[in-house]
């Protein structure tokens, strides 16, 4: 096998991966109910929160709640996780 075909063959391994490891956080369609703008700069109200958290479905917020519980996937949305945890979600 030649190194142009295993380098094309990483290459796109590595793109079907990084889908893969994008989770429910990472999701801008997921996330967006929660922000009061659409920059998703503003978190809404704890009552505005809670009320889009209890629409979604169970699936997504179970796994919007084990990635806030995974230290490296939840670095950067730090503010999010912590009204999940308040919402019982560290469990």
């Amino acid at each position: 096998m030649n190194i142009k075909a295993i380098c094309l063959s990483a290459f796109a391994l590595s793109i079907l991966g990084s889908v893969a490891f994008a989770g429910g956080l990472d999701e801008p369609s997921n996330m967006q109910p929660f922000y009061a703008d659409a920059g998703m700069k503003t978190m809404k109200s704890d009552r505005e929160f809670k009320a889009a958290w209890n629409a979604m479905s169970k699936d997504k917020r179970n796994a919007m709640k084990k990635e806030c519980n995974d230290a490296a996937m939840s670095k950067p949305y730090a503010e999010f996780c912590v009204k999940v945890h308040q919402l019982g979600g560290n469990s």
